[in-house]
């Protein structure tokens, strides 16, 4: 559970880097107001906020979040969150319920695309 919570954490620190760093991620949080959940089924786990072009987080639950990604385990969530072939795992923790979302589906997509900002891309290299 530790690793999890750790994970959640970290995500939170990449997204703030992200949006400091990046004038591109910081334009499509500029206009966004959506608080999300991501959690175990035994309810441990942290709640995200972005609002005026700012992330944050916080231990625990919120009342409305927009979405809510519940793992069954904090392990699962783990593996998940931190999978190298993350469209495959993810798609696969959604098929066999390891992973079960609720809430706005479009916010969930601009959740996704969100999380894109934090992915290695591999350098396209030049051959001649």
């Amino acid at each position: 559970m530790m690793r999890f919570k750790l994970l959640l954490w970290m995500l939170t620190k990449l997204l703030q880097r992200a949006v400091k760093t990046n004038p591109k991620c910081a334009a499509y949080v500029n206009d966004k107001n959506v608080t999300f959940q991501i959690q175990t089924a035994s309810g441990e786990g942290r709640y995200f906020e972005v609002k005026n072009g700012k992330i944050c987080s916080h231990a625990g639950q919120t009342e409305s979040p927009s979405f809510t990604f519940t793992f069954k385990t904090g392990s699962k969530g783990f593996a998940v969150l931190s999978a190298k072939d993350s469209v495959n795992t993810f798609l696969t923790a959604l098929r066999t319920q390891d992973l079960v979302i609720t809430g706005n589906f479009v916010d969930v997509m601009w959740f996704q695309s969100l999380v894109d900002f934090i992915q290695p891309h591999p350098q396209s290299s030049l051959t001649v």
